[in-house]
């Protein structure tokens, strides 16, 4: 392990509870190892959201540059309206 820095937290009680309850149970070798545990877990997760949220503004840029020429909101309702009909025919059809 790298060199580690010893700090000080605060936990309420039941947080405390189930640290010491992990470590009992043996899912861990020491509240030290559960709170290191929880970190690299928390960076994982910000990590991810990081990658979901690039994965959006990406769509958005996309889209913004699409140089396809915007379609009217009546168009849209008369497309959806004709994939709504094809989908309910179908669905009688089966």
């Amino acid at each position: 392990m790298a060199a580690a820095e010893k700090i000080s937290i605060t936990l309420t009680p039941e947080m405390l509870r189930l640290v010491e309850a992990a470590v009992e149970a043996g899912e861990f070798a020491s509240v030290s190892e559960a709170l290191r545990d929880a970190v690299r877990s928390w960076q994982r997760e910000r990590q991810e959201r990081a990658e979901r949220l690039e994965a959006i503004r990406a769509r958005i840029r996309r889209s913004i540059e699409d140089p396809r020429p915007p379609i009217s909101g009546e168009e849209l309702d008369r497309r959806m309206n004709a994939l709504f009909q094809r989908l309910r025919r179908d669905d009688e059809a089966a």
